[in-house]
């Protein structure tokens, strides 16, 4: 097993880490779901986390934005230190969470939703840039959010952090549910974001959808970094992976 801050993408390995984990446990009241995860984000980067579900994966994100109280270690952005801070606190530093649920207001058409996160930074994309971004959200801005399909809704859901002025991106499960034509179109807007300059954090269970976006994979079993590849290694020797995933 490897420590995911030891194993970096070649091209990145000298920079600094934008998001930094160490010794991270995590607990849903007396449940412990995390046992001393760390690893390393650059900027730049697209890093996953792949798992089996359950694996805690989606418990990291909800820890690194402060939707968990109780946890122990270090998270740093940028050197500086986030635990203990308010979710509010983390999102003003940067980061930008889009939960699998996708969390889309029912009552709200497609332009009244993406237009609902205030702007907390500098740099936020503005609505007539994410309309062009997302056509499919261009063509459908007066819809009622509920009425979109599962695609347009998760579309909708990543457009509108990108208003925050957030650089870095929790995505959870951007894959999840979606036909395979439109998981291609996700991953196409999620390399285009990444074309940007945006760092992503992803979580994810499709493999062949991770691998395809993917500079590094953290791979996380029982609360605990179990193995890293780069996306080199990965499509060197795949079955490393898939021992984990059960595939």
């Amino acid at each position: 097993m490897r420590d995911a801050a030891t194993a970096q993408n070649p091209a990145m390995a000298t920079a600094p880490a934008l998001l930094s984990v160490r010794d991270l446990h995590a607990w849903y009241a007396e449940s412990k779901v995390l046992h001393g995860i760390s690893f390393d984000v650059r900027e730049g980067e697209l890093v996953t986390l792949i798992g089996r579900n359950g694996a805690g994966k989606t418990t990291t994100l909800r820890a690194l934005m402060g939707l968990l109280r109780k946890k122990t270690g270090s998270i740093s952005l940028n050197g500086e230190n986030l635990m203990g801070r308010r979710t509010f606190e983390i999102a003003r530093k940067g980061i930008a969470y889009c939960p699998e649920e996708r969390a889309i207001f029912s009552s709200l058409s497609v332009r009244e939703n993406l237009l609902l996160p205030p702007a907390l930074r500098p740099g936020g994309m503005a609505e007539e840039e994410l309309l062009e971004t997302f056509p499919n959200l261009k063509r459908r801005a007066n819809s009622q959010g509920t009425k979109l399909s599962g695609g347009e809704q998760q579309m909708l859901a990543i457009a509108r952090i990108l208003r925050t002025g957030a650089r870095l991106l929790l995505l959870d499960e951007p894959s999840e549910g979606l036909a395979p034509v439109v998981v291609q179109e996700i991953r196409d807007l999620i390399l285009q974001i990444k074309a940007r300059g945006y760092t992503i954090l992803l979580v994810e269970q499709n493999l062949r959808f991770a691998r395809r976006v993917a500079d590094r994979h953290v791979v996380i079993e029982n609360g605990q970094v179990a193995d890293v590849l780069t996306a080199d290694e990965l499509d060197r020797s795949p079955q490393r992976i898939q021992h984990y995933l059960g595939v």
